[in-house]
This record gives structure tokens, C-alpha cells and sequence, in this order.
């Protein structure tokens, strides 16, 4: 969910921001709304090319299609999808606030500050919510879905089994690196659309802080922003495969990151760190346009609201 990372008059006194029920609201209709249209079709494509990382992107659309036409791309997204998005954005937008205030109290200027925040929003939410979803959502992706042995198992029950067998330690498997992922990634998405701001301010002529950029421009900077924090893809990499159901002869049984490091570079070499970087800067980009410019502008709209 957005922070506000404008520059602040460094002379004001410093005041902790409510944290609004509408707010709440909002992070939690926008990630739906991100994830339902866009978002899980990349979010699957991506999964794919992780797991399977001999596959091409073209090779990946495909064998999606073969799984389930249209609503192969959108695998996971009922209910663990939903559930993740309803609720890391609120859990997001409440940690990385109360995170933010405490940098400022200790002296960070309002951009670093922001950064910090989102790092520590990013890993409150692999640890609330992201964690179980995220293993799930890669569960259905990676999993055999065989027609001639019965009926397919639903994800639901495939949940309760794994839980039955492994209890929570199980349905969270991956989670450590789910978390290393989220705290780069919103870290380096708040920082960089920062930055990208102030290059667009620099570009335009607009370097006073207070004259806000236009739509276009936020928008603009957002996507760079969203883009560029894809800079961590080894992490998504090893945490897809420490979620994997694929079965390979060899593969360690319970891996860490460092043994699913390990065990990618063995198979891929220094590539396979980097499969299905590409469907993963467009939902980067998605994400963080929705995200980062749509909260603003959502929240700007009832902010309006209220004060008429």
C-alpha cells in the first residue's frame, strides 16, 4: 500500500498519522483488484518459469492454457489469492505507518523513512498472511493435476492434507524466503519510485517538492519503480522452488534457501536465478502502479470527500 514519501517541511513537528479504517479498506480492495485482473496471470506465468526453468515464456503461456485455457492463468487465485490480498495490504499499510513514524523519531529523513517502512511492512505480511498463501497459490501452479486417476483434489483439500502431515511448519514452507523477498521488494519499490520522482522533477523543470507531479508522471514513476525492484528475482526463484511440488530425481526433500540456492545452480547455473524475470517486472510494474499511484489517488478521492 502507498506510503506518502513527499518531502515534508523539515521544521514541522513531527505527528504520528492515524491509522484510518478506510485506509484499510482501501489496500485491501485495491490488492483485489490488482490480483483479478492482471496480477495472477503474471503471478502464474512467473511460477511456471520458476519451477520449470527449462521452459521459455511462449512455452509457459502454453502449458498454462493446456491446464485450464483462461482459468489456467488464474490458479491459486480462489481462495488464497483473495485471502492474501484482502489482508496484506491492510497488514502492510499499519505496519509499515507505525514503522515510518518510529524512523522519523529517530532522526531518518521522510524518504528513508518510507523505505524503512515498507521493509518492514513487507515482512509483517509474509509472516501475517503471505506466507501460507503464497505456498498455496504455488502448490496449484506446481502440482500434477492428473484426469485419468479419478477426480482432482481440490486446493482446499490439498491444504488440509499437507497441514494434517506437517502441520503449520508445512503450510508456511518457504515463508523465511518470502519474507527476504517482500522486505527487498517493497524497500526497493517505495526507494526507487522516490527516486525516479525526483529524476522526472529534474527532467521537467518541477524541483519544488511541493508542486506534486501530474498523474501521468506518478504513474511513470511508479512503473520504474515497480520495475527495477525486480532486481531480486534469485529470491523469488529459490523461494518457488522451496514451494515446489515438481518431483525430480535428486532433489533434497526439505530445502532451505541456501540448499535451494544450491540446488538451482547446480541444475541451471547462474540463469536459473533469473527464470520468469521477465512476466515478473510486468506484475512489478502492476502492482506498484496500483499500489503506490492508485492509493494516492484513492485516498486523495475521500480525503476530498471529507473535507467537503
Amino acid at each position: 500500500m502507498a506510503i506518502d514519501t513527499t518531502p515534508s517541511d523539515p521544521n514541522a513537528p513531527l505527528k504520528k498519522k492515524p491509522i484510518q479504517p478506510i485506509n484499510l479498506a482501501i489496500g485491501a480492495g485495491l490488492n483485489l483488484f490488482e490480483v483479478s485482473t492482471l496480477g495472477q496471470p503474471f503471478e502464474v506465468v512467473k511460477t511456471h518459469m520458476a519451477a520449470n526453468r527449462g521452459d521459455t515464456m511462449p512455452q509457459a503461456v502454453v502449458k498454462t492454457w493446456k491446464r485450464g485455457g483462461p482459468f489456467g492463468f488464474y490458479q491459486g487465485l480462489i481462495p488464497w489469492a483473495w485471502i492474501e490480498a484482502s489482508t496484506k495490504g491492510a497488514v502492510l499499510i499499519f505496519a509499515a505507518s507505525e514503522i515510518e513514524y518510529l524512523a522519523k523519531v529517530a532522526g531518518a529523513g521522510p524518504a528513508w523513512a518510507g523505505v524503512v517502512g515498507g521493509m518492514g511492512g513487507g515482512i509483517a505480511q509474509a509472516y501475517a498472511t503471505m506466507g501460507f498463501c503464497t505456498f498455496m497459490k504455488t502448490v496449484e501452479v506446481t502440482r500434477h493435476k492428473g484426469s485419468g486417476s479419478g477426480p482432482s483434489k481440490s486446493s482446499i483439500q490439498v491444504a488440509r492434507e499437507i497441514f494434517a502431515r506437517e502441520g503449520i511448519r508445512g503450510i508456511n514452507k518457504g515463508v523465511n524466503a518470502v519474507a527476504v523477498r517482500q522486505c527487498t521488494n517493497w524497500g526497493s519499490r517505495f526507494g526507487l519510485s522516490r527516486v525516479a520522482e525526483n529524476a522526472i522533477r529534474k527532467a521537467t523543470g518541477n524541483e519544488d517538492a511541493k508542486q506534486p507531479l501530474s498523474p501521468y508522471q506518478r504513474i511513470l514513476a511508479s512503473a520504474i519503480g515497480g520495475g527495477l525492484s525486480c532486481w531480486n528475482q534469485p529470491i523469488e526463484v529459490i523461494r518457488v522452488e522451496m514451494q515446489s511440488q515438481i518431483k525430480t530425481p535428486g532433489r533434497p526433500e526439505k530445502m532451505t534457501i541456501s540448499s535451494a540456492a544450491k540446488w538451482i545452480y547446480q541444475q541451471n547455473g547462474f540463469k536459473g536465478f533469473y527464470r520468469g524475470v521477465t512476466p515478473r517486472v510486468g506484475l512489478g510494474v502492476w502492482q506498484t502502479v496500483c499500489m503506490v499511484f492508485g492509493g494516492d489517488q484513492v485516498k486523495g478521492y475521500f480525503a476530498n470527500r471529507a473535507q467537503k
